[in-house]
């Protein structure tokens, strides 16, 4: 598993049985967020790779309906990770062969969740205190499961103590395929500018063999390139950028194919792939959460459109599909060519 060196961005990455024959643009698991029909329409508009949201182990084990769910995958949207988090060894372990039986291509397990209600049980990046467990996790995991094992951490766990350098040894030693760093410690959370200076030291540590994936403030095209050109990553991972916008896929590949900037999607194209949006979202999940869910997303769609702030905020009070389907035909009446 590793690099073969060609020219530009044509780079091919073999991470076990999958092959990219291209630096791979990939969408970061986020809570609520990356389920199958923002993945669908993330795979559709360029992302090479996506993740599923991060799935409790706990809950896979208990087999608790929410996150037996999360274990769908759209056939359209591979190749795909499904990612579990987890303090206990057991549970993860277990977790993971449940998640194999689900057929993904890759297994991740989530050593980077910073939020209080994970990290506080020692959980996604509030394990990084304890780099022993990590290994024990990691090398339990792949023993376990038939699958390419990833792991998707942080810089380490606060200012003081920013391992990934010799964390990113170690989980190697332990078997895992590939790694994504996040350039901010545990305690930054999502504050501050991401430092990729870490992520860089790793992938040119002459000890690691295997692709390193660089994740944090990717928002365009020449973000990518920096990284790719700067840091030598074998992959970059977009999160909140991807929000409401699943064309940033299209358009950091059009930069790194040409060095120009894509112009932004039309009026026309933002309606039709935010309607798709809901639609499949009520199909998976059901129009009550569908709705809620799709809120988050509304005020991208249809950013820097002048006038537009009265219909957001009758799109995010709306309650049934209907009533959105309406609104959004009176959206294109009043802003649309």
């Amino acid at each position: 598993m590793g690099n073969t060196k060609q020219a530009g961005y044509q780079q091919s990455i073999k991470i076990g049985r999958t092959y990219f024959d291209r630096l791979p643009v990939i969408l970061a698991p986020m809570e609520d967020i990356t389920d199958p029909p923002f993945r669908q329409l993330c795979k559709e508009l360029g992302a090479d790779w996506v993740y599923t949201e991060f799935i409790s182990a706990d809950g896979l084990i208990r087999d608790a309906g929410k996150s037996l769910k999360k274990l769908d995958i759209y056939p359209g949207e591979r190749p795909v990770s499904i990612q579990i988090f987890g303090a206990n060894i057991d549970a993860m372990v277990q977790a993971a062969i449940v998640a194999a039986e689900a057929q993904p291509d890759f297994v991740d397990i989530n050593f980077g969740c910073p939020v209080r209600k994970v990290a506080s049980k020692g959980a996604g990046s509030g394990i990084m205190n304890d780099v022993p467990k990590m290994e024990e996790i990691c090398r339990r995991i792949v023993k376990a499961v038939d699958l390419p094992v990833t792991v998707k951490t942080r810089l380490g766990y606060d200012q003081q103590n920013k391992n990934i350098v010799d964390i990113a040894e170690r989980l190697q030693d332990c078997g895992i395929a590939a790694l994504a760093i996040h350039g901010r410690t545990r305690c930054q959370m999502y504050r501050g500018t991401a430092d990729w200076t870490l992520t860089g030291e790793v992938k040119s540590n002459p000890r690691m063999h295997i692709p390193i994936i660089g994740n944090g403030d990717i928002t365009s095209g020449q973000d990518a390139q920096m990284a790719f050109e700067k840091y030598e990553v074998d992959g970059i991972m977009i999160g909140r950028a991807t929000v409401g916008n699943p064309w940033i896929f299209k358009e950091v590949r059009h930069y790194l194919n040409t060095g120009k900037q894509l112009p932004e999607p039309s009026f026309e194209e933002r309606l039709e792939v935010c309607r798709r949006h809901i639609n499949l979202s009520v199909a998976w999940k059901g129009e009550r959460t569908a709705i809620f869910e799709m809120r988050r997303h509304y005020g991208s769609y249809f950013k820097g459109i002048h006038g537009f702030k009265p219909y957001r905020m009758k799109l995010v009070t709306a309650d049934n599909l209907d009533t959105i389907h309406q609104l959004l035909d009176e959206i294109n009446e009043v802003f649309g060519v």
